[in-house]
Formats: C-alpha cells, sequence, structure tokens
C-alpha cells in the first residue's frame, strides 16, 4: 500500500524537479515530479498531494524530460493506466535484488538498521534449498522450565524468540547450529542477556554475550500483509527437542482472533519447542513468529504476523527489561503478611 502525505506547498528554488511516471505492480502509473529517492521509497509530487511509494511496489521508472502531453495536463489526479505503446526502462536507482542467500548477509546495528527488512524481490525457492540457507540462523532457547526457538535478526547476536519461553527466567541459554566443512557443528551460548520483553504481544528480544561469541547468520523480515491465502510457508524450530525440525504448510487464514489478537493460521504443523521460531514465505523472508496450537486437532497452528516483531523492535525501548517496567518478566514474591503483635497480658 503508499502512504498518501497531506503536505503545504513546497518551494524549491535554483532547481527544477526532474518529472517521471512510475510504473506499479498493480498495472497502474503514477506520473508526477521526484521530490527525494530514498534506498526504501520514493516521493512522487502530484500536483495536489504527495505519494510515498515504497520500492517493493514499483516495476521501473521513466524519466521524463520532454513537456507533458495534453492527456496528462488533462487528467490532473497523476495516476494513468500503463501505457501499451512505450516500455519504461529499469529503475537505475533501485536497491539491486538480493536472493535469500544473501539476505544472511552483515547489517549494521546502528540506527535504523537494527534488523534487515527484505526487499520482497527475491526469488522463490524450494524448501529444501531456504533450508540450507537458513538453518544456522534458527536456533534453540532453553531455560531450567523447557525449551523454544529463536531466530537471529542481526550478526551482533541479537534474536527474537517468544515472551512465554523465557517468562520469569533469567538463566537462559542457546544451542546454535552451523555447518562447518559440510559438517554440522553445535554450540552451546550461556551468556543470555534478556533486552525487551513484549508480555501482551508474545515477544521476547534477546542478546548473545558470551565473549566469544562470532558473527552470526541471520534472516530478513518480510511483510505478512501481501500473503495469499493459499500460499506456501514454512517454519524451522526444535518441537519437542529436536532441533532444526523443517515443516511444510500453507496459509490458512490471515485474520484468526484470539483474545483480540489476529493472528496467521497455518497447516505447517506445530508442536511444543517451536515457540519463537520463524515461519517463512517461499523467498525465505520470516512472515511470522511461531507462538501456539490447537492441541486437540492437526495441521492447526499459528504465528503471530511479522509486523507486530517489527513494532516491537522499532520501539524495543519501551519493553525494555526493566524491574520498574510492568510488562518485564521478573517473577515477583508475595508480600509479607501482617506481623500479629502480642497481645498485652
Amino acid at each position: 500500500m503508499w502512504k498518501l502525505i497531506l503536505t503545504v506547498p513546497l518551494l524549491v528554488t535554483g532547481m527544477a524537479l526532474p518529472a517521471a511516471t512510475v510504473q506499479l505492480k498493480d498495472k497502474a502509473s503514477v506520473s508526477g515530479k521526484i521530490l527525494a529517492e530514498k534506498p526504501t521509497e520514493i516521493v512522487v509530487d502530484i500536483g495536489y498531494t504527495v505519494l510515498v511509494i515504497p520500492r517493493h511496489q514499483i516495476l521501473s521508472l521513466l524519466q521524463d524530460n520532454s513537456p507533458a502531453p495534453a492527456s496528462a495536463m488533462a487528467n490532473p489526479s497523476g495516476i494513468f493506466p500503463p501505457a501499451s505503446s512505450s516500455r519504461p526502462t529499469p529503475m537505475n536507482s533501485a536497491p539491486p535484488i538480493t536472493s535469500p542467500a544473501t539476505t544472511i548477509s552483515s547489517p549494521s546495528t546502528s540506527g535504523n538498521s537494527f534488523y534487515q527488512a527484505a526487499t520482497g524481490t527475491g526469488k522463490e525457492q524450494s524448501v529444501r534449498d531456504l533450508a540450507a540457507q537458513l538453518g544456522g540462523a534458527v536456533v534453540q532457547v532453553r531455560t531450567p522450565e523447557g525449551l523454544g526457538s529463536g531466530f537471529f535478526i542481526n550478526e551482533d547476536g541479537f534474536l527474537i524468540t517468544n515472551f512465554h519461553v523465557v517468562e520469569g527466567e533469567t538463566e537462559i541459554s542457546l544451542e546454535v547450529y552451523q555447518q562447518k566443512n559440510g559438517e554440522l557443528e553445535r554450540k552451546i551460548y550461556k551468556k543470555i542477556r534478556i533486552v525487551a520483553l513484549n508480555k501482551f504481544g508474545d515477544l521476547a528480544l534477546l542478546h548473545v554475550e558470551d565473549p566469544d561469541a562470532p558473527k552470526f547468520p541471520h534472516i530478513s523480515l518480510g511483510e505478512s500483509d501481501s500473503l495469499g491465502v493459499g500460499e506456501r510457508v514454512f517454519a524451522i524450530g526444535s518441537p519437542l527437542g529436536l532441533e532444526r525440525t523443517v515443516t511444510e504448510g500453507i496459509v490458512s487464514t490471515k485474520t484468526r482472533q484470539f483474545e483480540g489478537e489476529l493472528y496467521l493460521q497455518t497447516t505447517a504443523q506445530i508442536n511444543p519447542g517451536n515457540s519463537g521460531g520463524p515461519l517463512f514465505n517461499m523467498r525465505g523472508e520470516v512472515i511470522g513468529v511461531t507462538n501456539m496450537k490447537i492441541t486437540s486437532g492437526e495441521g492447526l497452528g499459528f504465528a503471530i504476523p511479522v509486523e507486530a516483531v517489527t513494532y516491537f523492535l522499532k520501539h524495543r525501548d519501551s519493553f525494555a527489561y526493566d524491574n520498574d517496567n510492568p510488562s518485564n518478566g521478573y517473577r515477583y514474591l508475595e508480600p509479607p503478611g501482617r506481623v500479629k503483635t502480642a497481645s498485652a497480658q
């Protein structure tokens, strides 16, 4: 979806704004003046307002240095059906298309690059290929009370899991599995810090603080808004402690409501131990975090939409794990009862 921003008139002096036609994925185009080009979006002035168009919705950009045709002047909306007689040239300023293999790279943890957002333009691959590429970023989360799953969102050891996996726990360890020289290497990290918790959203942000921790493989966060019912998805996790288990299914519905929250429902098998693990689309992008199932049936698993995860990460300071924060995971002791004083004799 585009964002519509109402603005006051802009005063630009000393330069002329370039005119262009933006070809969109929905078989439409937008004609206007380019105000700004950013890595993730383009800002277009169409006359009476300004549109901010995400790059993943753009097919191509046609720069127009000639005077606007009469048909354009007669259509003040600036929105046109796709042209059939001319083919727009590719957008040179668009970010390069990356495959899921390259999404396990190394974004910086500074500024707004704490996690890597997928472009939505990656190539679809088989579950077999994607599981081999992405499996190293999925971990097993262990506590004295049980275990769950999680996944790294950047190379510096920050990872997402479910709140209920670490609720009330301070002794947390991770079991990480990485391919080295064609063999699977298992490594356990025991110095894990809880960074932020969202009890009501069932999300937790953890950090590996072992001094010998390497740069970790990680995966990018996609978006679930464009998912269609029936679209193929797959999950990686540790159901019942069986690490690196891959299950495949489809999206059953995107709007299953439980206790006022909407969840993705999937036929991919979800079992105890999968909690906190990623649910992927066929481009290898995380579109949800698995967190529950209906135990009396089969193929009835649920995942938190990835948009809730990105909101949690963007506002992680508000969910910081702090004893003064009412949303933190500390277990509070019962207050002592009133001491009865001895009656005077």
